[in-house]
């Protein structure tokens, strides 16, 4: 993975990750553990390097992650772009095999994975290299597709959020994590380009400050009024009536609406029911996972415990402690007042009104 200051950037439609030339080409990403300090890009030229790339964080958010997938397989295929269709099918099925072992939790990996592999299975008439042109295709549809569900969530969930009104998030759900916008920052931003005077509250989310170095970086660079918080703050500006309204994203959703989202999520959401706050999720349809009926059967990721412990590269823990670096957990639809969808509002957040507003086209 080599890295580049920033004059690529003009390469990306978005601020997170774009392709850059034709099937010989490459991926391009904004490296999200440089910041808020340091806006690099690097280049991702092989599959290794784009699994790295999402497993050590340079790209996250479940929608960019999707993306980069998407991307990945384009770059796992070129080696045999003049093979034979055996042989193309094996490297494809290697190819989305590896990828899916990159981050367990995040649902859009295993839905562009599972896309790029329909498309290659609609296509197996082509020769290599035009299955490979059209896989490329895909994967900037994807990406095309999942700025456009940024917008219109945006456009949707505005109208919820209060006006003069202190709006807590956590985590980053905005256009970092995304090819857009993003999902909980599109609607704040739709909000205020609505004219809404919106004071966003944000988490400083732990272990790996997601909130503070990439949250307020995005509302400051829209000139969006923000407050960095301690996460163990959230009641307390609560009670101090500075928050009326919470919006997070979700890196996956059961088919019964319980929310999978970055570890401390669950904690907000009952903090925002004790003191009687709308808890509002905004994640777009291909987030949801129809194949789980409940939040108790998403598989939660555990990450290293030198996160923990070594934060940023200093040591905050004695040596030999033992640790729990559990990166996600699951709020129950009971706690949720809405969930935000580019195909319109799930109100109530229950299983039969989730396949309702799923249905939409």
């Amino acid at each position: 993975m080599s890295a580049t200051d920033g004059g690529l950037a003009d390469a990306r439609a978005s601020m997170t990750l774009g392709w850059v030339g034709g099937t010989d080409g490459h991926l391009l990403l904004l490296d999200q553990t440089l910041l808020p300090v340091e806006e690099r890009d690097i280049e991702c030229r092989t599959i290794e390097q784009v699994w790295e790339a999402i497993r050590r964080l340079s790209v996250r958010g479940a929608p960019a992650i999707g993306v980069a997938a998407a991307y990945g397989v384009v770059l796992g295929l070129q080696a045999v772009s003049g093979s034979s269709q055996g042989e193309f099918n094996a490297r494809l099925a290697e190819v989305c095999e590896y990828l899916a072992s990159s981050r367990p939790t995040a649902v859009n990996l295993f839905w562009a994975l599972d896309r790029m592999q329909r498309v290659a299975g609609e296509e197996i008439g082509l020769a290599s290299p035009d299955r490979l042109q059209r896989l490329l295709s895909e994967a900037q549809l994807i990406e095309r597709e999942d700025r456009d569900m940024c917008a219109a969530m945006g456009q949707v969930g505005a109208e919820l959020l209060p006006d003069a009104g202190g709006v807590l998030t956590h985590c980053n759900a905005g256009g970092l994590a995304t090819a857009g916008d993003g999902t909980a920052l599109s609607v704040i931003f739709a909000a205020a380009a609505a004219g809404k005077q919106i004071h966003v509250y944000s988490d400083e989310t732990r272990p790996l400050l997601q909130g503070a170095r990439l949250t307020t970086w995005e509302c400051m660079k829209r000139d969006v009024p923000v407050t960095l918080i301690c996460d163990s703050a959230a009641g307390w500006m609560m009670k101090q009536g500075r928050i009326q309204a919470v919006v997070t994203g979700a890196d996956r959703i059961a088919a019964n609406g319980d929310a999978a989202n970055k570890i401390g999520t669950y904690s907000v959401a009952l903090l925002a029911k004790a003191h009687g706050i709308p808890f509002y999720v905004a994640a777009p349809s291909s987030t949801f996972d129809m194949s789980l009926a409940l939040g108790d059967d998403i598989p939660i990721e555990e990450r290293e415990a030198e996160e923990v412990t070594h934060g940023f590269g200093r040591q905050t823990a004695p040596d030999g402690v033992d640790v729990n670096n559990t990166a996600f957990d699951v709020t129950p639809a009971e706690y949720i007042e809405a969930i935000v969808t580019e195909r319109g509002l799930i109100r109530p957040v229950n299983a039969d009104e989730v396949q309702k507003v799923l249905q939409r086209d």
